[in-house]
């Protein structure tokens, strides 16, 4: 079912914060709308932020302008008039540089899923994918688009240190660690582009709704 269908689920996050969530799975269609009702909600008396997810946006509000109650109505009321924003992203490419010291794990993502490193490779470069938001570090793009099949659990024990532009694969995602970091995913490459610049305006490389491709560089398979 579609998120036209059906409306979101709303919690309150302490007594200045309202989660909306639809189950999964996450949609770009879904999560189209949820841009779309951040970009009407930003206009609502009391709205101080809003904080996008996957298949989810947190409201977060002054309680001495509005009500927790008043906003649930107003999500219910605008949710099934929203249209799903198209992308106003850019296309942006990510030179990798595939296994080896770059992407130690590229052979356990192999052996997980059947194929040959050089296929791995392959169907990971020619996918689309698109942003879905930003977070657990700073510049960390979730996105949507891996190829089902090389979807892989991750590690059952996470490194310690994370080298930082480093490219992998979690789950049913795909992402690039924007900082040297602690992280569980399957690291099969690395990028010489730089995620996260405090220094630069904007401060991130990528943004919600930009579409990805990943151009192999090098293959060390």
């Amino acid at each position: 079912m579609s998120a036209a269908n059906r409306l979101p689920r709303m919690h309150a996050l302490g007594e200045a914060a309202l989660l909306c969530e639809l189950p999964p799975p996450a949609l770009l269609a879904d999560q189209q709308k949820w841009w779309a009702l951040a970009a009407e909600a930003a206009q609502w008396p009391g709205v101080v932020e809003l904080l996008p997810g996957m298949n989810n946006l947190t409201l977060c509000f002054d309680p001495g302008r509005v009500d927790q109650q008043q906003l649930e109505a107003q999500v219910a009321e605008a949710w099934p008039k929203l249209k799903p924003t198209g992308s106003a992203g850019r296309q942006v490419e990510i030179p990798v540089a595939y296994g080896g010291e770059d992407g130690p794990d590229l052979h356990d993502v192999a052996r997980h899923t059947g194929l040959t490193a050089q296929e791995v490779v392959r169907r990971h470069s020619q996918a689309e994918y698109v942003v879905y938001f930003l977070g657990f570090l700073p510049g960390f793009a979730f996105m949507g688009g891996l190829p089902p099949e090389l979807a892989t659990p991750r590690r059952s024990e996470p490194r310690v240190a994370v080298p930082a532009r480093s490219v992998g694969i979690g789950g049913e995602q795909t992402g690039i660690y924007p900082l040297q970091s602690p992280g569980g995913w399957q690291l099969i490459g690395r990028t010489r582009l730089e995620l996260f610049d405090p220094k630069a305006d904007p401060a991130t490389l990528l943004r919600p709704g930009d579409r990805v491709r990943f151009v192999a560089e090098s293959v060390n398979a």
